[in-house]
């Protein structure tokens, strides 16, 4: 059974930073896409960044030079380094992992950037 556990939400200060993780188990982790999304109050839920087994990325325009997505395929983890938070980016993340065409969620984690 393939479990997804996310850390490392929270409240932070306009500017500030964050990471993410997820870790993942029941799955050959290393050729998974693993990917990061969020949904925002009201808005429907939208890629933030994956990244392939070989590590190539992709990020939303939003994340673009802000959020750096990597993965450690020895942990079975993805982390997304968060930097210059704004508060648009106030949503609940969710890390994904997407494995011969099947899709698996996690519970999801709050992020909220206010001063």
């Amino acid at each position: 059974q393939v479990q997804l556990v996310e850390s490392g939400g929270g409240l932070v200060q306009p500017g500030g930073s964050l990471r993410l993780s997820c870790a993942a188990s029941g799955i050959i982790f290393s050729i998974a896409v693993m990917g990061w999304y969020r949904q925002a109050p009201g808005k429907q839920r939208e890629l933030v960044a994956n990244i392939m087994s070989g590590g190539r990325t992709t990020y939303a325009d939003s994340a673009k030079g802000r959020f750096t997505l990597s993965r450690d395929n020895a942990k079975n983890t993805v982390y997304l380094q968060m930097d210059s938070l704004k508060p648009e980016d106030t949503a609940v993340y969710y890390c994904n992992l997407l494995y011969k065409s099947t899709s698996y969620w996690g519970q999801g984690t709050q992020v909220t950037v206010s001063s």
